[in-house]
């Protein structure tokens, strides 16, 4: 604008990083010059941006099925993606065993060594399954077993009982990465999920600006924190003096402030329970709690380490090992509740009985247990902007749009657990780009480059020095873009599309149809159920096994058209093939009728007479009271009858076929029983509510744990945990969200009432218009009126 207006008057900007009334008449009062350097790393970015998207998405298009784009941050997201998937790909189990005792009271140790040497645990081997750890004993699940024969009857005594006592500081205030990372660990929501959420909360004034990756708290908001620890959590859990926090990243913009709850005073989550629905409400007190637990003291926690050693029949000295944290002074942990981390199997924090040393105890039980070595996780989307973050691609800011983005284009899928798997397009993409065009996803030369854009934002380089470099002239480790765009004419299309599998000759191909498996001459179709870390040697030649081709059954009597059964992508079916030269599109065409095989049923031994009895379905079971038809099928989803729109589902694929009218309708009679309305058994119970006085219970639902009295539901608080719930707690929280009354309507449902309302208005002719209008309608009666 500033270049566009040419302005002869006075320009200044204003900033503001909270949208209340004091922060915007601050931003008034004190505004700033424009600084252009900021203006200039901004355009660099998106030409950067635009440059490698356009330029290098036409390659992909060109040269991988189905590839939709590439870009800057987005093609090294799905690297990271690729590669850990590739580690799982290559990762060969290996086999170790130990030995549980549950010694009285009820504690569990596990055997930590024989004769003073060392068990072989996870930790002991490579990613090819071999052992490399020095001086350890590797037990195999039967030499486990005879040694808890060996041990059953012997003493158990304390040799040793260690304790260490640790201090363990707050966590900083959040960022936005921290934020999205720690929404997603605790709440399971997506990023973008998230930043939407956290936008509201900004647009509506609840929180500071929500794109920062500072973490510094502001005097005021460093002030407003502890004054509301001390009132809600006592002097004694807050610290003596202020903390301060910094930005780990060198490139880390200080502009911003964390985000945190907005205003010289933060108000508490309980104040705005009829402001915000749950999910708001949710993320704010996450902030919140966030926020005040930065200036809070260390939590202080014991850690008790005991040795216990029993002599087996055989003479071995086996040595078991039980360790608890206890938490002797909460400090900051009084107000925020910390999860581990999702590959964490940490089970420390849990109490010991008082032990002393020579102390005799007795095994209650002992298990031989058998393990196996684990693959690397497999990113989630927390962890993945973690690991951008620490590689210092991107920027936070971007991080939500560029998950979302390979996920919608399909590089990355989304597991049930929400591990993020990369499709075989992402492979072959991957494939052409480290091929071709290393430095653009090689992970140091982007986080170089973005080390490069902060400096333009300095003032240490000019935009246009930079984006020469990385376009024309090159460096030492870049020849240039230009110059790695000429040899895309060198790219061998069938060989980016072929990605070899570990330990087989075979290869996936990317085609235009989807991916295929293909070894020399043959081929076999690749179930898109099967991930790729799940084609092992064994799996790959039982699809190759698998019955493939087509298989004359016979005629169609009704049609006369012949029928065959096929294997295709989504497994074998049968169906009509059409003379040659039949029309199949436009008006009159025909259409060949196809079935599913049922899951009893095999390619190899499906019959003619199984075809058409698939092929007749759906199947009319009878009609119901009013004359409307009740028929069977089967979809994607599984067997079902239907009734106009009502459906339910059958117990088995033969039910489609043996199911009566009668059976039917006394299942049509009944409430649905299906994927999220079906009743699961409560995780634990709590007697009853005074209120209602019904029985309190712990359930788990689409969007998380609660409690319910069969009236009420009230979602647990992100302090909350099926472990420490009381059952004074339940009836507190079913309290709470009785004094909130009802839940609020959604916008939506405002928005489509304006809408209705405006067509009326719309529809509602003016009293001068229907003055005009009147006559003509008597004419028209008038004429009308029979003679």
């Amino acid at each position: 604008l500033l270049e566009l207006l040419k302005p002869k008057v006075p320009v200044h900007r204003m900033v503001f990083h909270e949208i209340t009334k004091e922060a915007i008449a601050h931003a008034v009062a004190n505004p700033r010059d424009l600084d252009m350097a900021l203006v200039e790393a901004q355009e660099a970015r998106r030409k950067v941006d635009r440059i490698v998207g356009f330029e290098l998405s036409e390659v992909l298009w060109r040269k991988v099925s189905n590839a939709r784009s590439a870009g800057r941050v987005q093609s090294v997201a799905v690297r990271l993606v690729v590669e850990r998937e590739r580690e799982r790909m290559t990762f060969i189990r290996a086999s170790y065993a130990d030995v549980v005792a549950i010694l009285a009271p009820g504690f569990k140790a596990q055997l930590h060594s024989l004769d003073g040497v060392r068990l072989a645990d996870g930790k002991s081997f490579n990613e090819s399954g071999a052992l490399t750890a020095k001086n350890v004993t590797l037990l195999s699940l039967s030499d486990a077993e005879h040694l808890v024969s060996q041990l059953k009857g012997v003493d158990f005594v304390v040799d040793s009982v260690e304790q260490k006592t640790s201090n363990r500081k707050p966590y900083a205030p959040f960022t936005t990465s921290t934020l999205q990372q720690e929404a997603g660990k605790k709440h399971r929501w997506s990023s973008k999920r998230t930043m939407d959420l956290a936008q509201d909360l900004y647009a509506r004034g609840y929180i500071t600006y929500m794109r920062t990756d500072s973490p510094n708290l502001s005097e005021q908001a460093t002030k407003a924190a502890r004054q509301q620890a001390i009132a809600m959590f006592g002097k004694e859990n807050v610290a003596d003096a202020p903390r301060t926090y910094g930005a780990k990243s060198k490139g880390a913009q200080e502009a911003h402030e964390a985000i945190r709850p907005a205003g010289e005073t933060f108000r508490a989550p309980s104040e705005l329970r009829n402001e915000l629905n749950a999910d708001s409400l949710a993320l704010y007190e996450l902030i919140w709690r966030r926020t005040v637990a930065s200036q809070m003291a260390d939590s202080k926690e014991a850690t008790t380490t005991a040795t216990i050693l029993a002599t087996a029949v055989d003479g071995r000295v086996a040595a078991f090992r039980a360790s608890g944290t206890v938490v002797l002074f909460a400090g900051w942990r009084a107000a925020y509740d910390i999860l581990p981390d999702e590959d964490s199997e940490d089970e420390s924090e849990k109490r010991l009985p008082p032990l002393e040393k020579g102390q005799n105890l007795t095994a209650e039980e002992l298990n031989a247990v058998g393990h196996e070595t684990k693959p690397p996780a497999r990113y989630t989307e927390p962890s993945l902007i973690k690991k951008l973050e620490e590689l210092g691609i991107g920027r936070p800011s971007t991080y939500a749009s560029t998950i979302s983005t390979i996920t919608e284009r399909g590089y990355v899928l989304r597991t049930k657990s929400k591990a993020l798997v990369p499709s075989w397009t992402a492979f072959a993409s991957i494939r052409l780009l480290e091929t071709h065009f290393p430095q653009l996803v090689d992970y140091d030369f982007t986080a170089r480059m973005e080390r490069n854009l902060d400096q333009i934002a300095e003032g240490a380089v000019s935009q246009v020095q930079t984006l020469r470099e990385f376009y024309w002239d090159g460096s030492q480790d870049f020849p240039g873009f230009t110059k790695l765009l000429a040899q895309r004419a060198d790219i061998d299309a069938r060989e980016i599309n072929s990605i070899p599998l570990p330990g087989s000759e075979a290869v996936v191909r990317v085609g235009k149809y989807g991916p295929y498996l293909e070894r020399g001459e043959d081929k076999a179709n690749l179930p898109e159920d099967v991930l790729p870390d799940e084609l092992t040697v064994e799996k790959i030649e039982e699809l190759f096994n698998a019955p493939s081709g087509t298989r004359e059954l016979g005629i169609n009597p009704a049609s006369g058209f012949e029928i065959v059964a096929k294997s295709g992508r989504f497994g074998p079916y049968v169906t009509e093939v059409l003379p040659e030269g039949t029309k199949t599109t436009g008006k009159g065409a025909i259409k060949p009728r196809t079935a599913s095989l049922l899951k009893s049923m095999n390619l190899d031994t499906v019959t003619l007479d199984d075809a058409l009895m698939l092929m007749s379905l759906p199947r009319v079971v009878g009609q119901d009271a009013e004359g409307v038809n009740i028929t069977a099928q089967n979809g994607p989803y599984g067997p079902y009858i239907l009734r106009n729109k009502d459906s339910r589902s059958l117990t088995s694929e033969e039910a489609i076929f043996d199911i009566t009218l009668e059976e039917a309708m006394e299942l049509l009679s009944k409430p649905k029983i299906r994927g999220r309305s079906a009743i699961k058994e409560p995780l634990a119970l709590y007697g009853l509510d005074p209120v209602s006085g019904q029985e309190v219970s712990l359930r788990e639902g689409r969007f998380g744990l609660y409690v319910t009295d069969g009236i009420t539901n009230a979602s647990l608080r992100v302090i909350d945990n099926a472990q420490n719930l009381t059952p004074e707690r339940a009836v507190e929280l079913l309290a709470d969200r009785r004094d909130k009354g009802p839940a609020p309507k959604k916008r939506g449902a405002r928005k489509v009432a304006a809408k209705k309302t405006a067509a009326k208005k719309a529809a509602t002719p003016t009293k001068k218009a229907a003055a005009k209008k009147a006559p003509a309608k008597k004419a028209a009666a008038k004429k009308a009126k029979p003679e």
